[in-house]
């Protein structure tokens, strides 16, 4: 199994599905938080521009419910044909879904819109499985031999969702689970190709889903990257620190760097509506130093 986490951490930083950042020019995350790193999981489509024409391709299919997940199944697969990090990563999702679960302990897989679906649907395809295609406004369809319909209940049927990265699982409490309920199944299992290890798994635990990544976020996946030269010394250290103390390390920069703040204010834009969010909430408790 090395080998394949080898080939996963290549593939997560070949398509910079992580990207780390240079030494003090720290991202803005949503939240008016900062860190050292992003993770788009969907860019193991291939990069980051064939995973946005799929994603501009999903925004205008997924209105029509019933068509868009055999479009949607087309495009994943005439990828997965040509593109081999795609390929791989697939590969990998469908030989341990194989042999940490077995195909035979559930009958469906599922996928929430929008990204889950770039995973889940070649994994169904693959695996033989029918696919429940999962909507944020709570409707799903049920995409097998080829076309997709409306089922009201589905009889006690196990599940695994496949998600492409899990965080805190509140995409999962919020719409997946009671939508797999509402349909009369049960999520037995999820499996995401990245686990951010921000309380996802355990948050599923306790609702009974057993919870499992093909990789999963920690400090050996950036040593790892290091040993590879995809970052550099300064570069792990910061990620490091962070991960041991998100915001006291961030805070001590902020302390040591406070033209960081000053320098996104005048550049306007989001970096300054994030920087504003920050300043108003005193995220980092700055006021108190």
């Amino acid at each position: 199994m090395q080998t394949v986490y080898s080939h996963l951490v290549t593939y997560l930083f070949e398509t910079r599905a992580i990207r780390v950042c240079p030494k003090d020019k720290l991202f803005w995350y949503t939240s008016g938080k900062i860190g050292p790193y992003y993770i788009n999981t969907h860019f193991l489509f291939g990069s980051e521009e064939e995973a946005k024409r799929l994603l501009g391709q999903i925004d205008s299919l997924k209105d029509d419910k019933l068509a868009c997940t055999g479009e949607i199944h087309k495009a994943v697969m005439e990828q997965y044909g040509k593109n081999p990090i795609f390929r791989g990563t697939i590969d990998a999702l469908a030989a341990y879904i194989d042999e940490r679960y077995n195909t035979r302990t559930f009958d469906f897989i599922s996928g929430g819109e929008r990204r889950d679906w770039f995973f889940s649907l070649p994994a169904a395809s693959i695996l033989g499985k029918p696919h429940i295609t999962l909507f944020k406004d709570m409707d799903a369809t049920v995409y097998e031999n080829r076309s997709s319909h409306v089922r009201e209940n589905l009889g006690g049927a196990a599940v695994l969702h496949v998600a492409d990265l899990i965080t805190s699982a509140s995409s999962y409490t919020r719409a997946w689970i009671p939508i797999i309920t509402n349909l009369g199944a049960k999520m037995k299992y999820s499996l995401a190709v990245v686990d951010r290890l921000q309380g996802g798994a355990e948050a599923l635990d306790r609702l009974d889903v057993e919870s499992h990544a093909l990789v999963r976020i920690d400090r050996g996946v950036f040593e790892e990257a290091c040993r590879r030269e995809y970052i550099d010394e300064a570069q792990l250290k910061m990620v490091l620190d962070y991960m041991e103390d998100p915001d006291g390390s961030m805070r001590l920069f902020l302390m040591e760097h406070p033209e960081f703040l000053e320098d996104a204010l005048k550049r306007g834009g989001k970096a300054a509506e994030r920087a504003r969010l920050l300043i108003e909430n005193d995220l980092y408790n700055l006021n108190a130093k």
